[in-house]
């Protein structure tokens, strides 16, 4: 599959204000071929549907927020967005909705190695108040610390005490392996999710971004978690006025997923990371949509979606790997 050049790109995405999604689903054939479609909510309330997506669609969650004050941007309708799928527009938008009741999966990563045994503790308290405030019933999140290894001290459930226990299990010591950690979590706790009903799928990762002993390189970590469908939301742990160099990793795995990454000032400032990305889980809007000229190929499919308005900045993963038809 040959790269969209930035140019022709760029006239796309201008482009974008004439042709929103409901346009171009007006201009699709009149009786194209069939494909296999999603489960659609009826009008009303449909806190309760569950949206199964096909091979032949793509399941975007996304949020926008304000270019200057970086504030979640909600109630925006359908066609104040465009979009490209590897280059075109979609064939149909099967749906659209703000605020997405899919239940939540996530996992809270905690950098455990030496680097962070000073403020180590103030990561444990405002992780188990995020979780406490974010999971609704149908939410379920497991706990993991890192270091040169991984120790899942708490796998998925709903269960606030036992997500506490998790963390407060983790001790600080040893190395930063971050790329393994992210690469290993992605494919063993949440590709698996992809077989069963549709989640949105997010990674908490508190860290200072560093990384010394990987096997696995960045852009591994980025395109497994790109393949699970995960979202990356990272809150540095490397406080002060300047900015290390690992937190350039982290903004980027992050917005290669479609997620942020927050910079406290002070340590005890990494709360108000875990309460801007509690918001952001509360402010996204879901789109569900069949590509043009797709193929079961296993080829990676870039993703342009831009809000119309230029005071709004969109957060989504970069793109997606197709799947590949059975042998």
């Amino acid at each position: 599959m040959k790269p969209v050049k930035a140019t022709s790109s760029l006239c796309a995405l201008l482009a974008l204000s004439l042709f929103p999604f409901s346009v171009y689903a007006q201009t699709t054939p009149q009786n194209p071929p069939t494909p296999p479609v999603a489960q659609l909510p009826a009008s009303g309330d449909s806190s309760n549907v569950v949206i199964k997506v096909r091979t032949s669609e793509v399941n975007l969650i996304f949020t926008v927020t304000d270019k200057h004050t970086n504030k979640s941007i909600k109630n925006l309708q359908q066609h104040n967005f465009g979009l490209l799928d590897d280059g075109k527009p979609p064939l149909r938008v099967l749906n659209f909705k703000q605020q997405t009741n899919l239940p939540l999966r996530v996992g809270i990563l905690l950098d455990t190695s030496s680097s962070v045994r000073t403020r180590f503790h103030f990561e444990q308290e405002a992780a188990t108040e995020f979780l406490l405030e974010i999971l609704g019933h149908q939410d379920r999140a497991f706990v993991e610390g890192f270091d040169v290894g991984v120790d899942i001290s708490q796998d998925f459930t709903g269960n606030i005490d036992k997500l506490n226990q998790g963390i407060q299990k983790l001790r600080p010591g040893g190395g930063t392996a971050l790329y393994d950690a992210i690469y290993k979590t992605c494919r063993d706790q949440l590709l698996p999710l992809q077989s069963q009903e549709a989640t949105r799928r997010a990674i908490i990762l508190v860290s200072d971004g560093d990384d010394i002993y990987s096997h696995a390189l960045e852009s591994d970590a980025v395109k497994m978690c790109q393949r699970a469908e995960t979202i990356i939301y990272a809150i540095s742990t490397n406080v002060g006025p300047s900015k290390d160099k690992g937190d350039d990793v982290l903004k980027r795995m992050s917005e290669e997923t479609g997620g942020q990454t927050f910079f406290p000032k002070r340590i005890e400032d990494v709360a108000l990371g875990f309460n801007s990305i509690r918001d952001e889980l509360r402010s996204q809007y879901s789109l569900v949509y069949q590509p043009t000229d797709f193929k079961m190929d296993g080829a990676f499919r870039t993703i342009y979606l831009q809000a119309i308005d230029p005071r709004y900045v969109v957060h989504v993963r970069k793109g997606y790997f197709a799947q590949k038809a059975p042998q």
